[in-house]
């Protein structure tokens, strides 16, 4: 899934038709003022990231005019809110609310439903789930039949189920509100989104309805369907990629679809050693090697995934990535017996692992490769990789669940390597 910024995910709405505040998005201070100015009335300063509770956090601002607006933008500007980075704040006209709702569109992956869920609630501002918990009768779902989609009788119904809070609303509130929960899910499928949620959907004291706040993700294989959004990677992601993540998905992923080749930092700041670049195939056994090092006190520098069979060129653009980081060995847990072919991952290694051996002789390199041709795949690595000045072991597929026996032969190889280079030899 790729996230969109809350101005996108309402810009999307606004051409659907349901109203939105006016506001203009930015990414300078004297932009804000000029903003707030344009607007012509009491504005609030929102940081454009991609977390919730926001506010709690201090990422929004209020401002009465367009002085107050500036120096507003200038202190979220370059800050960062929930470990995020503000790079644009959504200038937006103040409101008089009278109420607070929420409507939002989920995929449920579960057997019995399998598809989209409408949800309403009478209550908006909070998490749907603290909702949840604290006042369930406030709250109505809809199981939709994508082929049939969402009428404006369903939507009359589904918020039938919901209790109001105080006065209960007007006939013609109830009809707009339709409308609108309507529009809402129009708006999931013409996006290809994989979630969208209002939350809070307003209604002002003068009676009008307008979406407040909109959280969006639309599904990965269809960002090429909307340059609009100027994605850079088409993923799912709680921060913008880094510069190198760029980099990987524009030279590996975008346009090659043999395999997976992922590639993702998990930290975009390094400090001190014990860093290890985690390259896995496939998920579980995997994780389980990951989960192995970090309690032998090593740290994840990325995550990286070349399942699916991938070509050899791919797999060794991957490893390419991961021996740029700053860490002090690889560990390859290829522990996968699926319908791959190990001996792809094999050429690559032995490739890229002669070009960087005349780098950082010594480095540590420990190889579990398990699955179709790992009997041929282990001598292309052992022809490949013999005499290389550099510290290796390959293990098989009697290895994928001693977890202990990989991360304490990790941590023995490190160890050597990380004392030799602070006395300043070499092996």
């Amino acid at each position: 899934m790729a996230r969109l910024y809350e101005y996108q995910g309402k810009e999307v709405l606004k051409k659907m038709g349901i109203p939105v505040p006016a506001g203009i998005c930015v990414s300078t201070a004297k932009e804000a003022g000029k903003a707030a100015r344009k607007i012509g009335k009491g504005t609030v300063i929102k940081a454009q990231v991609w977390a919730t509770g926001r506010f709690k956090a201090g990422g929004i601002k209020f401002a009465e005019g367009p002085q107050e607006a500036t120096k507003a933008a200038a202190a979220l500007l370059g800050s960062e809110i929930k470990g995020l980075k503000v790079e644009k704040v959504l200038v937006e006209e103040q409101l008089e609310v009278a109420r607070e709702l929420y409507v939002g569109v989920i995929v449920s992956n579960s057997h019995k439903i399998r598809g989209p869920i409408l949800i309403f609630s009478s209550e908006g501002g909070s998490s749907i789930e603290e909702v949840q918990k604290r006042n369930p009768d406030r709250i109505g779902t809809l199981n939709v039949d994508y082929l049939k989609g969402v009428t404006v009788a369903d939507a009359k119904k589904l918020l039938s189920k919901v209790v109001f809070q105080g006065k209960k609303p007007t006939a013609a509130l109830l009809d707009e509100l339709a409308r609108t929960v309507c529009t809402v899910y129009q708006s999931f499928v013409q996006y290809d989104a994989r979630s969208i949620e209002v939350n809070p959907l307003i209604v002002t004291k003068d009676n009008r309805v307008l979406a407040a706040d909109c959280h969006c993700t639309i599904d990965d294989n269809s960002v090429y369907r909307h340059p609009e959004f100027e994605i850079l990677v088409a993923r799912d992601m709680d921060r913008p990629p880094t510069e190198l993540e760029k980099k990987a998905w524009l030279s590996i992923e975008e346009g090659d679809y043999r395999g997976t080749g992922y590639f993702s930092q998990m930290v975009t700041q390094y400090p001190g050693d014990g860093w290890l670049g985690f390259h896995g195939i496939g998920g579980g056994g995997a994780m389980l090697g990951a989960s192995a090092f970090v309690t032998r006190g090593f740290k994840i520098a990325n995550y990286a995934d070349t399942s699916g069979d991938p070509a050899a060129s791919k797999i060794y653009l991957v490893i390419k990535y991961i021996l740029s980081l700053p860490i002090d060995g690889y560990v390859l847990m290829g522990a996968t017996l699926a319908n791959q072919e190990q001996w792809h991952h094999a050429h690559a290694l032995v490739k890229i692992f002669r070009e960087f051996a005349k780098v950082k002789p010594g480095f540590p390199v420990i190889m579990l490769v398990a699955g179709n041709k790992e009997a041929e795949s282990h001598e292309i690595i052992k022809k490949g990789f013999k005499d290389l000045p550099l510290r290796w072991e390959l293990y098989g597929r009697e290895y994928i669940y001693k977890t202990d026996f990989m991360g304490d032969r990790v941590m023995a190889l490190v160890k050597e390597y990380q004392n030799e280079r602070k006395a300043g030899r070499r092996i």
